[in-house]
């Protein structure tokens, strides 16, 4: 381990960054390396722009990895190498589309969740949907966090770090319930094959890919598209955007906000400029034109 390599550890660490988060800095830094055959420490802006160039048009990235890339590189240098360049210059961050996830309707949710075989698969699924968690906390979840007298779910240490209570539907109960009788989980709530171990995100995304096999609609079904129709029915049902983002644990209530652009309850009840014309819109096709034979 080169001594740049443990001052951007103990710099993420002192920080307290996220150990995903922590992973990923190490792994782009890395790549970031190993592409020029050189310490970090030796190369520059004009590196770091041709990386850049190598990540977009070569490699084909998605501005959303290109971006992992980005923050990897501002934290190396201005953190850890301590360079006093104007960032947004030097390490120019590329623009994200804008784009709206496909939301699956309550009957459609209803559909795919009945074609999780797995019971375990299908509990966890549910619970995405039923209180709008990440996959990464559904499966972190303990069997002390589910708080039937009170009826919350804890979701210890979510995203950014921050402990949250979401609602535990009485359907969710029940199911949970089940769950528990059949299985008898010890300490984690949806242990996985290891012993002493929680399921993986990979063990449920895979179970995902399998019932989508066998769902007939076609549309992308992943476990954050049941996070992504959890805010979305949510808000069609009359829930105020401030309740969605607590729940949802956005730090910005603008995240949650693009849940508007996708409500149809919300979208749809304004009126079309058309609707409030006084008539109806005349169409007067022209004369046909004379005919000479």
């Amino acid at each position: 381990m080169t001594s740049l390599r443990l001052r951007m550890m103990e710099d993420m660490q002192v920080r307290n960054l996220a150990l995903n988060t922590q992973t990923s800095y190490l792994q782009q830094v890395s790549l970031f390396a190993r592409h020029f055959e050189r310490s970090p420490e030796q190369l520059g802006p004009e590196h770091i722009r041709d990386y850049q160039v190598y990540l977009t048009n070569e490699k084909k990235l998605a501005p959303g990895s290109v971006l992992i890339a980005v923050a990897a590189l501002r934290f190396l240098y201005k953190v850890s190498l301590h360079r006093d360049w104007i960032f947004g210059d030097v390490i120019p961050a590329p623009k994200k589309p804008q784009t709206l996830p496909v939301i699956l309707s309550p009957e459609e949710v209803l559909q795919f969740l009945g074609c999780v075989r797995d019971r375990k698969h299908h509990a966890i699924l549910t619970t995405c949907y039923a209180a709008g968690l990440r996959i990464s906390e559904a499966v972190h979840l303990t069997v002390p966090d589910i708080d039937s007298a009170r009826m919350v779910i804890r979701v210890d240490q979510g995203k950014g770090q921050k402990d949250r209570y979401v609602m535990l539907s009485q359907k969710l109960r029940e199911i949970l319930r089940d769950w528990w009788r059949v299985e008898k989980p010890g300490h984690w709530l949806f242990p996985g094959d290891i012993e002493g171990r929680h399921i993986t995100r990979d063990a449920v995304e895979l179970a995902c890919q399998k019932a989508r096999l066998r769902f007939p609609v076609r549309k992308p079904v992943t476990p954050h598209s049941l996070r992504h129709a959890f805010a979305v029915h949510m808000l069609e049902a009359g829930t105020d955007v401030r309740t969605i983002q607590l729940l949802l644990g956005h730090r910005s209530l603008a995240t949650t906000a693009r849940y508007l652009r996708i409500a149809t309850s919300k979208v749809c009840s304004a009126s079309s400029p058309l609707d409030l014309l006084p008539r109806p819109v005349p169409f007067e096709p022209k004369p046909a034109p004379p005919q000479h034979f």
